[in-house]
């Protein structure tokens, strides 16, 4: 102290009462001149890139997960299993021409109230020739959905697919 005024110490920073009330009602510091002081007490601590890539995230709204096969990622174990049956069936010969997401058009890209829409598709699980040589679409199902329902009778009318529903 210095008479009635308060001298401070340089080498702590300080806040204004304005810098302060914003901190304490966001947590966000202010910016200080001392980004390369060690012991800055308002440093923003960011978490590292690991920590990041090991932070929960959000559930899946279905409860499925994730899974990689022969290097795929597959949407859910089901998905995966089946994906494990069908290759086994392919190397056995029962089945050929396997692909994985196969994308059918249903309505065409368009131009709906002055704004360009684009395509809307199904897209299939897995699409195959089975032993007889016919198309095989099949889709692996948790859950049917009300949008699933749709796609699938627009597959039929526009294809003439039924669509193969695996539990």
């Amino acid at each position: 102290m210095v008479g009635t005024a308060r001298v401070r110490d340089d080498a702590r920073p300080t806040m204004t009462t304005a810098q302060r009330r914003i901190y304490e009602k966001t947590g966000n510091p202010p910016q200080t001149s001392a980004l390369d002081d060690i012991d800055d007490p308002f440093e923003i601590k960011r978490p590292s890139l690991e920590d990041q890539m090991t932070a929960r995230k959000k559930p899946s709204k279905y409860g499925n997960r994730k899974v990689v096969v022969d290097g795929i990622t597959f949407d859910s174990v089901r998905e995966s299993a089946r994906y494990t049956k069908l290759a086994a069936m392919r190397s056995a010969g029962e089945i050929s021409d396997l692909r994985i997401q196969v994308p059918f058009e249903i309505v065409p890209a368009a131009v709906v109230g002055g704004r360009k829409r684009p395509a809307r598709k199904y897209i299939a699980d897995f699409v195959y020739a089975d032993a007889a040589g016919n198309l095989v679409v099949e889709d692996v199902k948790g859950m049917r959905t009300a949008m699933y329902s749709i796609k699938r009778q627009l597959v039929k009318v526009l294809y003439g697919i039924d669509i193969v529903e695996v539990k």
